[in-house]
């Protein structure tokens, strides 16, 4: 947690850390009275939430750090199929970042900035394409959970909906990542609990 502070602070020092949206803090309890609070398709929507604020601030920091991580894995990838894998997770990767930006931008709230243009033109991978992989499946499943922690917190039917689209994209990506991985020999298998019928069978 001091590296981490570090690092924050360091950043808010050369103008590179975007801090979340900022709402004033409420004077008082509000309770909700109107079935129309989680309404979102028709109509006037209501502001968001503090914790919707959260999620979705959360979820496009993580974004744009996988976008920019793509682009650089893609640029220096020598398998065409790796490859392929990483500039598709840039393109899902943009859109999702839209959707989110868009949902802030009509509460008048800002969005964190990208980093695809601090990207090099190097071709030279300092890293494997097993570990570049690796990487990415991993920040994708990580994804999903936080995906799921930020529709746990929406009560607005029409973020909820984006949500679930989103989580359906990048779970379909996750797979064909993990497709991938076994077909590189590149996915250790970790440790499986004991198969009983297959015991009960071979005893026999």
């Amino acid at each position: 947690m001091k590296l981490y502070k570090r690092i924050v602070n360091l950043m808010l020092q050369k103008g590179l850390y975007t801090r979340p949206p900022n709402i004033d803090i409420a004077d008082s309890v509000d309770m909700i009275d109107q079935q129309r609070y989680m309404a979102g398709w028709f109509g006037k929507k209501r502001p968001l939430t503090a914790s919707e604020i959260s999620g979705i601030s959360y979820n496009m920091q993580k974004t744009v750090v996988k976008i920019t991580l793509e682009i650089a894995f893609g640029q220096v990838c020598k398998s065409k199929a790796v490859q392929k894998f990483f500039l598709l997770g840039k393109d899902i990767c943009e859109k999702h970042f839209s959707i989110f930006r868009d949902i802030l931008q009509k509460s008048d709230l800002s969005s964190p900035p990208t980093f695809a243009s601090e990207v090099t033109d190097s071709i030279t991978s300092p890293y494997s394409e097993k570990l570049m992989l690796n990487h990415i499946v991993l920040l994708v499943s990580a994804a999903i959970g936080f995906y799921g922690a930020g529709l746990a917190v929406s009560q607005r039917r029409d973020i909820a909906v984006d949500y679930t689209r989103m989580l359906a994209e990048i779970g379909l990506y996750a797979n064909e990542g993990a497709q991938l991985l076994i077909e590189n020999g590149w996915l250790e298998q970790p440790p499986l609990a004991h198969d009983r019928d297959g015991l009960a069978k071979r005893k026999g």
